[in-house]
C-alpha cells in the first residue's frame, strides 16, 4: 500500500487540475571498496539517517517520509530541521517544485486503447465504486472513469485515512523555498508512472474494487502503517508494505527494490557534489535491498539520527 501513498499525493494535484478544467470542481504524487560497513545487528528505529564517509566533504541526510498523513500527525522534529538546514539542496522522489508537474501528470494518467472503468469492472463492482466515489469523495465516476485504476484507488485515500491529509513532501518543499535551496527529483513523473504501467489494468481495477468492498480492512491496514511510521519502525513498515493485502502481488520488487537500485547512482553523485537532504518513502529505507543497506554496501557510513 506504500505506493498508493505517493500516487495519492499526485492525485491531489490531479484533482487540482480537474478543478481548473471542469465546470464542477472536484474536492481536494559500483565501484568495489576495500572495506564495506556491515548493517547494525539490530536495526535502529529512525526515519532520519546521516550519510557520510567515502570521501564526502560534508554529510548528507536521508529521511523516510509517509507521503500523506493526517495534519495532527505530521511532525518535523528539531533534529530533522537541523539536518535540513545544514544541507544545500532537497531531493525528493519527484521534483515537486517543477512548473511542468501538472502537465506531466495529465499526460500520463489516462488509460490507453479507450479503456474505462466501466469496461474493466463487473457491473456490481462498477456500481459499488461509483456510489463510493460519489458518496465518500464527492467525485462522479464519469469524471475519472478514463484514469488508470490505481490512480482512482488513490483518490479514496482521504476517506480511508479519515482526514484531509497533509504531506511531508510539500512541507519540505516549503522549507526549501524559504531557505532558497534547489529542489530536484530522483525520477520524473513519466518514469514513476511508467512503473505502474507495467501492472495490467485488470490487476489495478481489482485493487480498486477491493478497497471499496473491503473498506474496513483497508482502513485498518492504513492505520497500522501510520502507527508503524510514527514509531519509526522502518523494517516493520517495509514488511507490512510488501505483504499488504491491498497492494499489487508480485510487483513489490519492481516498485521498491528496483527503484532503490536505480536511485543509488544519483544519490551518490548528488551527495558528492554538495550536502543534500534526500526524502523518499520510508518503505524504501529498510530491508536487505533498501537504501540504507545499499549505501552501506557502497562503503558509506549510514547512522541513525535521533537527537
Amino acid at each position: 500500500m506504500h505506493w498508493l501513498y505517493k500516487i495519492a499525493l499526485l492525485s491531489t494535484l490531479w484533482l487540482t487540475f480537474l478543478g481548473e478544467g471542469q465546470a464542477q470542481p472536484a474536492s481536494s504524487p559500483r565501484r568495489s571498496v576495500a572495506k564495506v560497513a556491515a548493517p547494525p545487528a539490530t536495526p535502529a528505529n529512525a526515519l532520519l539517517w546521516k550519510v557520510s564517509g567515502k570521501g564526502l566533504a560534508k554529510p548528507s541526510y536521508l529521511y523516510g517520509t509517509i507521503h500523506l498523513i493526517c495534519p495532527q500527525d505530521l511532525r518535523i522534529s528539531e533534529p530533522v530541521k537541523r539536518a535540513f538546514a545544514s544541507t544545500r539542496q532537497l531531493i525528493l522522489e519527484l521534483d515537486m517544485d517543477s512548473p511542468t508537474l501538472l502537465e506531466d501528470m495529465k499526460a500520463g494518467m489516462k488509460m490507453n486503447d479507450g479503456q474505462t472503468l466501466h469496461k474493466l469492472l463487473s457491473a456490481a463492482d462498477y456500481a459499488r465504486v461509483s456510489s463510493y466515489l460519489k458518496d465518500k469523495a464527492g467525485i462522479p465516476i464519469a469524471q475519472v472513469s478514463m484514469l488508470k485504476p490505481f490512480i482512482v484507488s488513490s483518490l479514496l485515500y482521504s476517506n480511508l485515512l479519515g482526514c484531509a491529509p497533509a504531506s511531508y513532501e510539500t512541507s519540505f518543499v516549503k522549507l526549501a523555498q524559504e531557505q532558497h535551496k534547489e529542489i530536484q527529483g530522483l525520477e520524473t513523473v513519466q518514469e514513476q508512472l511508467g512503473f505502474f504501467d507495467k501492472i495490467p489494468y485488470t490487476v489495478q481495477s481489482q485493487l480498486l474494487a477491493d478497497l471499496v468492498t473491503r473498506e474496513a480492512e483497508a482502513q485498518q491496514e492504513f492505520q497500522q502503517l501510520v502507527t508503524l511510521y510514527k514509531a519509526q519502525k522502518i523494517e516493520e513498515l517495509r514488511a507490512v508494505t510488501s505483504a499488504s493485502a491491498f497492494s499489487f502481488p508480485g510487483y513489490a520488487e519492481m516498485l521498491l527494490d528496483n527503484r532503490n537500485q536505480r536511485w543509488l547512482a544519483t544519490i551518490a553523485q548528488q551527495a558528492a557534489g554538495q550536502p543534500t537532504f534526500f526524502a523518499v518513502g520510508a518503505a524504501h529505507l529498510g530491508g536487505p535491498k533498501g537504501l540504507l543497506a545499499l549505501l552501506r554496501q557502497q562503503g558509506y557510513q549510514v547512522q541513525p539520527v535521533t537527537r
